[in-house]
């Protein structure tokens, strides 16, 4: 039996596939494009190509477009399947988790494996992947570019939360000759404050906390979320898949 767990986001899908030894049997990341009916049967295509049948095999499916999975077993919230992901990949009961994802950001606290408690920003994409994308936009930058090249900036600030707002500010910068290192800067620690404030109502002090989301693998975002929570920031290669290992470790319960 393989246990199957799709993730399907706003702007990228994940899915992993797990083994009853719990060890990676197959995994892949593509945007999910406008439409998640789509997206779930293009998924169920790639699986039969490796011999995986998910009509047979158990399957489990979180994300904002879990409900476009129609062969999914069952069906269950992104905060529970990040949670159980980011416990197994970081072998951690008690942990704060902070996922960038693209629409939104949720911060989520475990304790003994469980969800304790969570917050999340889903009315404003201030601090999430979207925020990055378009601020990376206007200077010409891809995403990565653009944290790559904030780590040799400084000096200068966004104050404005809201994407329209800040896109002006930005442009404004550029209109004024602000090197672009520096308005990279500006973008990136506008994302981490908002993500620290966030994180500020569960008081994280000394906290471990594991970075998650398609913005996990940005060292200098890691970093710079360090310095405004004061606490220790991991984050693992494979961050971004927590919710489909979430969901797959989830599908091993579906069929017992």
């Amino acid at each position: 039996m393989n246990y199957i767990g799709i993730d399907i986001g706003s702007t990228c899908a994940k899915l992993a596939v797990l083994n009853e030894q719990k060890e990676t049997v197959l995994k892949l990341v593509q945007p999910t494009g406008w439409s998640s009916v789509d997206t779930a049967e293009e998924i169920r295509k790639k699986l039969q190509d490796e011999n995986i049948d998910p009509e047979r095999e158990a399957c489990v499916a979180t994300g904002y477009g879990r409900i476009a999975v129609p062969y999914a077993d069952k069906m269950i919230t992104e905060i529970t399947c990040h949670a159980k992901g980011a416990v197994w990949l970081h072998d951690c009961d008690n942990v704060v988790v902070i996922d960038i994802g693209g629409q939104d950001t949720k911060v989520i606290r475990i304790e003994n494996g469980m969800v304790k408690d969570f917050v999340m920003n889903d009315k404003c994409s201030a601090g999430t992947g979207r925020f990055l994308e378009v601020m990376a936009n206007s200077l010409a930058l891809r995403p990565d570019e653009m944290c790559d090249l904030a780590a040799s900036g400084g000096g200068t600030s966004i104050s404005s939360m809201c994407t329209v707002f800040a896109e002006s500010e930005v442009i404004s910068l550029i209109g004024r000759g602000e090197k672009k290192e520096n308005i990279a800067f500006a973008v990136v620690d506008s994302i981490a404050t908002k993500v620290a404030s966030q994180a500020g109502r569960f008081n994280v002090g000394k906290e471990e906390v594991c970075l998650t989301g398609g913005l996990c693998e940005c060292d200098y975002i890691r970093r710079t979320l360090e310095e405004k929570l004061h606490s220790r920031v991991v984050s693992s290669p494979e961050g971004r898949f927590a919710g489909a290992y979430g969901a797959a470790l989830s599908a091993m319960r579906v069929r017992k």
